[in-house]
């Protein structure tokens, strides 16, 4: 209970100097990471790309044709976005990086509409 206590303590100082993303982003990457790094043949540090990746099958998965209204009422708007919310979660140790490790491996991952937008129910 204390472990988990300090996890979210961690979390609330991120929202409390940077309120763009909302606390289930943060436990969003935190799960997506997790489910990425089970899927592999042996544990071991997964890059931006890859984890972009992850999130990506994780997001439709878990939310379907919900999963870009989902990012968006997080606050989250690209890929970009998954990159500052690992740094934020690296920041406050919760996430550990490699040297090569960088913000930039987010940019442009891929165009959410195209990543996202076929899977979202139409009015």
């Amino acid at each position: 209970m204390e472990q988990r206590s300090e996890y979210l303590k961690k979390i609330e100082s991120i929202l409390e100097q940077n309120p763009d993303y909302k606390f289930e982003a943060y436990t969003f990457v935190l799960a997506a990471l997790h489910d990425t790094v089970s899927g592999l043949k042996k544990p071991r540090h997964v890059s931006g790309p890859e984890l972009l990746e992850g999130i990506r099958s994780y997001g439709i998965r878990q939310f379907g044709p919900m999963t870009l209204t989902v990012f968006r009422y997080w606050g989250i708007k690209s890929t970009l976005d998954f990159g500052k919310i690992v740094f934020a979660l690296i920041d406050v140790k919760l996430l550990s990086k490699q040297p090569e490790d960088k913000l930039e491996d987010f940019e442009n991952g891929y165009d959410f509409e195209e990543a996202f937008g076929k899977y979202q129910i139409e009015d």
